[in-house]
């Protein structure tokens, strides 16, 4: 049983680490690529509707639609279409008040975000208002950079893409250890993912918010008809196994409102870990097979099929598969059961360390490199990054729920109004 037990935990150990392997190279790009200048200005200006599904947000969709009304970018060629999903408050009000276009949707059995895109994508084309070039999509809560518009549309007019994902950066990363673990994951995503992506020419992922889907695209797909319970990943997952790229436009910068406490983040990311093994159960073939297409299209293909791959379940797996065994061998000799025990707990241990050790050294460089992006006092800075493998080990007790709970979307909650948000070197007149 020692020999199994040591081949097993070493099979484990090299698997893992051969099929994520390639995310060095993603890091060491991301490291030594420098983040660019302004575009170049675009040949043509683009017509464009920012879409907002928004639920019981009165609190901040003011602030949003106010930031989209200021971009540097003519007012005629950006339209803003509010979607009130179910709202109880006076979302759709204010919303109107701000200068957005509101539809009112009710459906208590369709749920969720994607649900809401199809519904306005649908009514636009039955008005005859689906002939926009590109749509934005955001989030109640999200504080748009006011080039944001502009940049994307310069990256958007090279005809590369099929869709461009954005910087994400946060409102309120230094409120708690929980916000700024999301801060630094999206952080982290933007220059070690996206960015890496981008110059490699293979397709990006994007994240639930501030991005941008190419018109033809929509008319294409007749809509949006991703509905799982993570429907920004099926999309990306649709655009690999078509061969469509998804690009990233790093001086397009949004902040978003991050969760703070431990309940709301339980919440949207056990939906998130349940939406992930939706997509594995529907897409993972499919994903497999298309690596074997080779080039650019296997490449997204496989670094999409390693980022729905459940590696925090399997990772947990493997740590009660060297539990089971240490109860196992409660029955053998003693001298063979210390051996199997000491080799099962050294496995557990060194995962565990292993794991934070990894986190610890992403949160590390994500703030040395991203430092003049993250808006909060030196100390919160260091202290955030011991803090940030923690956060990221609350995913394995989420990840082993959301394999055998039953989870519907639930909204987050959204603070005061922060309209007047801005990012600190903005309010000095400060370039970021």
């Amino acid at each position: 049983m020692n020999n199994f037990t040591q081949t097993f935990n070493t099979a484990i150990a090299v698997i893992l680490t051969l099929l994520y392997l390639y995310q060095l190279v993603y890091l060491l790009i991301g490291i030594i690529q420098k983040k660019r200048g302004t575009h170049p200005a675009a040949a043509r200006l683009h017509r464009y509707a920012a879409i907002i599904s928004a639920r019981n947000e009165e609190n901040v969709i003011g602030g949003l639609i106010k930031s989209l009304k200021d971009q540097n970018y003519p007012q005629e060629l950006l339209d803003v279409y509010v979607i009130a999903d179910n709202c109880t408050d006076n979302t759709a009000q204010v919303a109107r008040e701000a200068g957005a276009i509101v539809y009112r949707r009710f459906n208590h059995i369709k749920v969720g975000k994607g649900y809401a895109l199809d519904y306005l994508f649908n009514l636009l084309t039955e008005e005859g208002k689906n002939d926009y070039d590109g749509y934005f999509v955001f989030d109640a809560d999200n504080y748009v950079d006011p080039n944001f518009v502009k940049e994307m549309n310069a990256s958007f007019d090279t005809g590369k893409y099929a869709a461009l994902t954005s910087y994400r950066n946060s409102k309120n990363f230094g409120t708690n250890w929980i916000s700024a673990g999301y801060g630094l994951w999206f952080l982290r995503e933007a220059r070690f993912l996206n960015a890496p992506r981008t110059a490699l020419g293979t397709s990006c992922a994007i994240s639930g918010t501030g991005f941008l889907v190419s018109g033809d695209l929509i008319r294409e797909n007749g809509g949006w008809p991703f509905h799982l319970l993570t429907e920004d990943i099926e999309f990306s997952v649709n655009c690999a196994l078509q061969g469509k790229v998804i690009g990233y436009c790093d001086k397009a910068i949004i902040y978003d409102e991050q969760p703070i406490t431990f309940k709301q983040s339980w919440d949207q990311r056990l939906r998130w870990s349940k939406g992930f093994y939706q997509i594995d159960y529907r897409y993972g073939f499919s994903l497999l097979k298309g690596i074997f297409a080779g080039g650019r299209k296997g490449f997204s293909c496989y670094d999409m099929f390693m980022t729905v791959a459940p590696g925090m379940f399997l990772t947990l797996a493997a740590i009660l598969i060297n539990l089971i065994m240490i109860t196992a061998c409660m029955t053998m000799p003693s001298a063979e059961a210390e051996i199997v025990i000491r080799d099962c707990l050294g496995f557990i241990a060194q995962t565990i360390f292993v794991f934070y050790l990894g986190l610890l050294m992403y949160g590390t460089i994500t703030t040395l490199t991203e430092w003049n992006s993250i808006h909060i006092p030196t100390g919160k800075k260091f202290l955030y990054l011991f803090t940030f493998p923690i956060f990221m080990f609350t995913y394995v007790p989420i990840s082993a729920v959301a394999l055998v709970r039953k989870v519907e979307w639930k909204p987050i909650y959204h603070g005061a109004d922060q309209g007047s948000f801005m990012p600190a070197g903005r309010k000095k007149g400060l370039s970021m």
